[in-house]
């Protein structure tokens, strides 16, 4: 495939309602589009959502952009490409920038995979036609509202609650929790927000009977979450802390956690998503696959990648219409009463990016063409 043209896209969509972790809250997420055309008119679609500040990761949607329109698009332009994995080898020049990078990765999968006339998740290796989805909750005024949202998440058919958690919101948010709800999946995610002199908050949590607790520690540390995971029973599960399959199998060796969250905006794309999804299916640690509140272009990718065999786990993957007063995509993506969702079936992500809806979203526009 020779990539002919780039059509870049800086939208805004408002959420139904702000969405707030250790980071704070988030009510209108900006996220980068990107549309990639080959020679033959076929195209494909991939996102970047890229935090306002430097929070989640030092990304933003300024040096996002930049990456993409000044460095790694034009290595891609006119340039003829076997493989998605072929599109990302030309930007390992390129330090560091995962989502940017990701944007390029999800955008060239989908192309492959129309002009093979193949879904996504087929191409990827996917063994599913349905993928477990588990609903993410962010802190709430009260605990009173906690509870009721996680009523109705549970209601709808959700397979496994995630809260998000702070110093002050912890302990007694779990308690409350399993107070009403003993026996459900539950998990909570700390967003990097403790250090190991917050030692007695996790042997509290460790006797509430957690799944795991997600990414407690610095996003950059694997050191002292190996330490910590020597003094709790309940595994823990690395977010931030994994950029690449080098992260990955450092923190297998140093056993800093026994469960590993796979987003693929924080990894750089579908590629090396797959590559860490292979690495611990080899040594037996299970994977899910998480959220960036993606629109349905993004959370499309998400539900081709937890097709792979290793996504034990229920994943982060939401209807878009959970989150967002409206969706760039048809059909919706929506939640079965069982719980899960539906792979579309489609060539590529297997849905239908409305572009006039892109358009009116828009707040930047970027176009080259070779």
């Amino acid at each position: 495939m020779i990539i002919r043209r780039a059509e870049l896209r800086l939208i805004s969509l408002r959420l139904r309602h702000p969405f707030e972790t250790s980071f704070g809250p988030i009510s209108a997420p900006k996220i980068i589009v990107l549309k990639l055309e080959e020679r033959g008119g076929e195209v494909g679609f991939g996102e970047a959502d890229v935090g306002a500040g430097p929070w989640y990761s030092y990304e933003t949607p300024a040096t996002a952009w930049h990456v993409l329109v000044d460095h790694a698009i034009p290595r891609l332009l006119s340039k003829e490409l076997d493989s998605p994995e072929h599109g990302l080898r030309l930007l390992d020049p390129i330090r560091g920038h995962p989502m940017a990078k990701s944007c390029i990765d999800e955008a060239l999968w989908d192309l492959a995979a129309r002009l093979q006339g193949r879904s996504l998740a087929n191409l990827l290796g996917g063994v599913r036609n349905r993928v477990e989805s588990g609903v993410s909750i962010g802190i709430q005024k009260s605990i009173e509202e906690l509870l009721a949202a996680i009523d109705r998440r549970l209601e709808e058919g959700y397979k496994r609650v995630k809260v998000k958690i702070r110093r002050g919101w912890d302990v007694n948010v779990v308690q409350a929790i399993r107070r009403d709800y003993p026996d459900i999946p539950l998990m909570v995610d700390a967003n990097a927000a403790y250090s190991l002199d917050d030692l007695p908050v996790f042997e509290e949590l460790d006797r509430m009977n957690l799944m795991m607790i997600e990414q407690p520690l610095r996003y950059d540390d694997l050191a002292d979450h190996a330490e910590l995971q020597q003094k709790i029973n309940t595994p823990i599960c690395l977010d931030e802390s994994i950029e690449s399959p080098a992260d990955a199998k450092a923190a297998i060796k140093l056993r800093s956690c026994r469960i590993i969250n796979i987003k693929i905006n924080r990894v750089g794309g579908l590629q090396t998503s797959k590559e860490i999804h292979d690495l611990c299916w080899r040594v037996g640690m299970p994977v899910w696959c998480g959220s960036m509140i993606e629109t349905g272009i993004g959370m499309a990718h998400n539900i081709a990648l937890a097709t792979l065999p290793n996504f034990t786990l229920p994943n982060d993957v939401m209807p878009p219409a959970l989150f967002y007063e409206e969706d760039v995509i048809e059909p919706e993506l929506v939640l079965n009463p069982d719980g899960t969702i539906n792979v579309p079936k489609g060539s590529g992500i297997g849905v239908e990016v409305l572009e006039g809806k892109l358009e009116k979203l828009t707040r930047k526009f970027w176009r080259s063409s070779a």
